[in-house]
C-alpha cells in the first residue's frame, strides 16, 4: 500500500493493546488521532525488536483502534518490518519499569536513522525520571540519592525530622513512603527500600503542598500543553491517578512557568519531545519522558484535544525532515 506523502507510517512501541483502559490510556488517543488523519498503524511489543545487519527491525501486525470497550482494537497479520525502510515514526511508550528488556529494547531503536523515533531513545537510556531533575537543584525541595541507612537517617534529621522516599525506577507511585522519626518501622522501610543497602533511593524533603495536589504539566517540544493537579485521596501519601489520585483543574503559575522555561533548552537538545514534568509546591520532583500520561484526563477536565496538539508538532517534525533520531 503506498500512502499520500502527507499520510505517514507509525510504529507503536507499547504495552498489550488488550490491557490499556481506553478511557485513560495517552498511547491509545494519540493512535486514535494518528488514525483520523490518515496514518498507517503498526503495533510493536518490544519484545518483537531486533536487529538485522545493523537495522533496527521489529516483528508488528498492522492495527486499527477505535474507542469500543472490549472491542478497542483489530490487528492484521503480522510482518518485519526494517524501521528505517517501512516506518516513518516510532513512538516508544513502553510503560515502566526501566528494566534490562526496556533498556536492551531502547538500545535497539539508537540504530535507526531516517525514522523518527520519539522520544530520542539515547536520551531515555540517559534520563532517569527522577535524576534528570537533579540537573536543576535550585528548583527542586532538597534531595539526596544513596543507598546507605545512616545517610538517610541524617538526612532526615536536617530536614526536621521526616521526608519522601521513593525508587529511582519506579512508576505510579511505586514504592514511595514519607517516613518520620517517629515511625517505629522507620529502619524496616529504609532497608526494603534499599534493599538493605544495596540499592540507590531518592530522599526529599516532605512538601506539605502534596495534600492540595502534585501538578503534571505536559510539554510538546518543551511548550505547556495542559497541566492537571492529582489530589491525593484521605489517608494517602501519594498522589498518583493509579493509586487513588482525582484529577483536578490546574493552570500554570509563575514558579511553574519559571521551571518549564529553565528545563525547555535541554528538553529540545535531548529530544524528548512529549514529557510530564510533576510539580509540588512550586518545587520540580520529577521529569517523566518514557510514556507520560495525563492527556485523557486533561481533555475531560478542559474540554480539550491534547492528541491534536501532540500530533501536530510531531508531523511538523516530519515535514521538516528534522528533529531527534538518536
Amino acid at each position: 500500500m503506498t500512502l499520500p506523502p502527507t499520510h505517514r507510517s507509525i510504529a507503536v512501541v507499547m504495552d498489550p493493546l488488550d490491557g490499556i483502559d481506553i478511557q485513560a490510556d495517552t498511547t491509545f488517543v494519540l493512535m486514535l488521532e494518528a488514525q483520523r488523519r490518515g496514518h498507517r498503524l503498526f503495533y510493536v511489543d518490544p519484545a518483537n525488536l531486533g536487529v538485522l545487519d545493523g537495522r533496527a527491525t521489529a516483528r508488528a501486525r498492522p492495527v486499527e483502534v477505535r474507542r469500543e470497550p472490549g472491542n478497542h482494537f483489530e490487528l492484521g497479520p503480522e510482518r518485519l518490518l526494517t524501521l528505517d525502510d517501512d516506518c516513518d515514526l516510532v513512538l516508544q511508550r513502553k510503560d515502566p519499569p526501566v528494566d534490562a528488556e526496556y533498556i536492551t529494547a531502547t538500545q535497539i531503536l539508537t540504530l535507526c536513522r531516517r525514522a523518527l523515533v520519539l522520544n530520542r531513545p539515547a536520551s531515555i537510556l540517559s534520563a532517569n525520571e527522577k535524576l534528570y531533575a537533579c540537573r536543576w537543584p535550585e528548583l527542586m525541595a532538597e534531595t539526596l540519592v544513596t543507598r546507605e541507612i545512616p545517610k538517610l537517617v541524617d538526612f532526615m534529621a536536617k530536614l526536621g525530622g521526616e521526608m519522601i522516599v521513593k525508587p529511582l525506577a519506579g512508576r505510579g507511585g511505586e514504592g514511595i513512603f514519607h517516613v518520620s522519626n517517629a515511625d517505629r518501622n522507620l529502619f524496616s522501610i529504609l532497608e526494603q527500600s534499599t534493599n538493605f543497602g544495596t540499592q540507590r533511593v531518592m530522599a526529599q524533603r516532605y512538601l506539605p503542598e502534596v495534600r492540595t495536589g502534585d501538578k503534571r504539566i505536559l510539554l510538546v517540544d518543551g511548550e505547556p500543553i495542559g497541566a492537571l493537579l492529582r489530589v491525593p485521596a484521605a489517608g494517602e501519601t501519594r498522589s498518583n491517578l493509579h493509586v487513588g489520585g482525582q484529577p483536578a483543574q490546574a493552570s500554570l503559575d509563575a514558579d511553574d512557568q519559571r521551571i518549564v522555561d529553565a528545563l525547555a533548552p535541554c528538553l529540545r537538545e535531548d529530544g524528548l519531545f512529549f514529557v510530564g514534568i510533576d510539580v509540588i509546591g512550586g518545587k520540580l520532583t520529577e521529569v517523566n519522558v518514557t510514556s507520560p500520561t495525563g492527556v485523557q484526563e486533561i481533555n475531560a477536565i478542559e474540554n480539550a484535544c491534547l492528541e491534536a496538539r501532540i500530533l501536530d508538532g510531531i508531523e511538523a517534525l516530519l515535514d521538516g525532515n528534522q528533529g531527534p533520531r538518536c
